[in-house]
């Protein structure tokens, strides 16, 4: 390699020689790559297209020493790092523009121990690496409802998923990680070890350093749920919505159901007559008692005439992978969203309004039911506070690169947004925050954690190494 030129973290760039990029890459197991070589598009290929950001250098771990080696460069040099994991993180924190990125995604190993009911992960996984090793022993953990995702990414900003009512966020199941912290030391925080470090992970993880592996408990679920989607068509929306709101209200924790107000997507699972008609679809899981499914189900039977029906007993892995169709690699997204503790007339009419009039053909007006067990724990089990949640919901827009009325649907879900707001509990989801948020809305996602927070991020990375994020900065 020749001498490169490297964003900083002060915002400047500096210039590495060859001999000091050369003595880098001997360092390492794994390759380090930049913007000429072969496999740095893949390296650097993330999921929303809207974000465009070219790292100087991209170092693809095979270990823990790999990243022990890019963190102490980094950090002796100043640089601008990041950390990408399944690189499905919205707003694109996964590139460090112009600066150094450990892209992590050669580390995908799972080891799972039935008769302990634990999995640990390596950081570079998907969720459904995850799940297809679990669901071997007929065991899960809840993280998210897209296969692609950053199992990462998803875990260190708390996560939820269907199996959230049952079992709480994702880092509610979360038992040790191993981490490189910016001094470079690797430790395994736990509730007895780094106990600190370990309760600002659980929600605020990607600003503590660079976590390579996970374990989490597991829970019996599968390998058979009841689930799927099932949809009508729009001027049924009052009676969907109340509908809706009643199952939410009595529905047992083994029942999770997201509704989507949307134009009917063109993917395999849509009747081609139903396709870019509006719809008020749901998207449903029960992992109960087999059993019990269809009495669990009555209220969503009872709307009946469905334009489309395609719920029915599958693996739970298919039914993790079930809208990935919907949400493919490289188009552009934009969603604002805010966490809801009830489903009031004024929110349920709101969100009608706004479907109705969405301008974006791929654009969603969304509502994940998530309370059960998240509720139980206090404010301070872990930073990712929102424990009053029950709903997480927003205006979600998706479109293709080259559409000219890009720049118009990001305002008209930002316009939305504003609408939707005024029913919030007054947090938000960090890992659906977009690239423009401002410092407010990542301290109002932690509230009264926020404070703690700056205190351990003094701890454990004074000078701000991981700031390529939704960043808690020292003081």
């Amino acid at each position: 390699m020749s001498q490169t030129t490297i964003a900083t973290r002060d915002g400047t760039t500096t210039t590495l020689t060859e001999e000091t990029v050369e003595a880098f890459h001997q360092s390492l197991r794994g390759p380090l790559l930049s913007p000429t070589d072969e496999g740095f598009e893949e390296a650097t290929r993330i999921w929303n297209g809207m974000i465009e950001k070219t790292p100087a250098l991209v170092v693809r771990p095979t270990g823990t020493a790999d990243v022990v080696a890019a963190v102490n460069f980094a950090r002796d040099h100043g640089l601008l790092l990041s950390v990408k994991g399944g690189g499905h993180n919205i707003a694109g924190t996964a590139l460090a523009d112009g600066g150094l990125t450990i892209d992590m995604s050669r580390l995908r190993g799972v080891l799972v121990d039935p008769e302990e009911r634990i999995a640990t992960a390596q950081a570079g996984c998907l969720l459904g690496d995850l799940d297809r090793e679990t669901q071997l022993h007929g065991l899960a953990t809840p993280c998210g409802f897209v296969s692609e995702t950053g199992l990462a990414g998803l875990t260190l900003g708390g996560g939820f998923g269907y199996l959230t009512r049952r079992f709480g966020w994702a880092v509610d199941n979360l038992l040790e990680v191993e981490i490189v912290t910016a001094d470079g030391r690797v430790r395994q925080p736990s509730r007895e070890e780094n106990p600190d470090l370990f309760w600002a992970i659980r929600g605020a993880g990607h600003n503590f350093g660079v976590v390579t592996s996970f374990t989490y408990r597991l829970h019996e679920v599968g390998p058979t749920i009841y689930g799927g989607l099932i949809a009508w068509p729009f001027d049924r929306a009052n009676e969907v919505l109340e509908a809706y709101r009643e199952l939410t209200a009595e529905a047992p924790r083994e029942l999770a159901v997201f509704l989507i107000l949307l134009r009917a997507p063109p993917v395999p699972f849509v009747p081609e007559e139903a396709v870019g008609e509006l719809a008020c679809a749901m998207t449903v899981c029960y992992s109960g008692d087999p059993d019990d499914a269809e009495a669990a189900l009555e209220p969503i039977r009872a709307l009946d005439d469905p334009v489309m029906d395609l719920l029915g007993e599958r693996p739970y892995v298919q039914q993790q992978s079930y809208l990935d169709a919907t949400e493919p690699k490289g188009d552009h997204y934009y969603w604002k969203t805010e966490f809801a503790a009830e489903l009031s007339d004024d929110l349920l009419s709101t969100a009608r309004e706004l479907a109705a009039e969405n301008p974006i053909p791929d654009g969603q007006i969304v509502f994940a039911h998530i309370g059960g067990a998240l509720n139980e724990h206090s404010d301070d089990d872990g930073a990712v506070n929102n424990r009053d949640a029950r709903f997480a919901y927003g205006a979600a827009g998706r479109w293709a690169p080259d559409d000219p009325e890009g720049d118009a649907y990001r305002e008209w879900v930002r316009d939305a947004w504003e609408e939707l707001r005024p029913y919030s509990t007054g947090g938000n989801y960090i890992n659906f925050q977009t690239v423009d948020e401002s410092e407010e809305r990542i301290w109002a996602t932690y509230g009264d954690n926020f404070a703690r927070l700056v205190e351990v991020k003094e701890k454990y990375d004074p000078e701000n190494v991981f700031r390529v994020n939704r960043n808690i900065q020292p003081e």
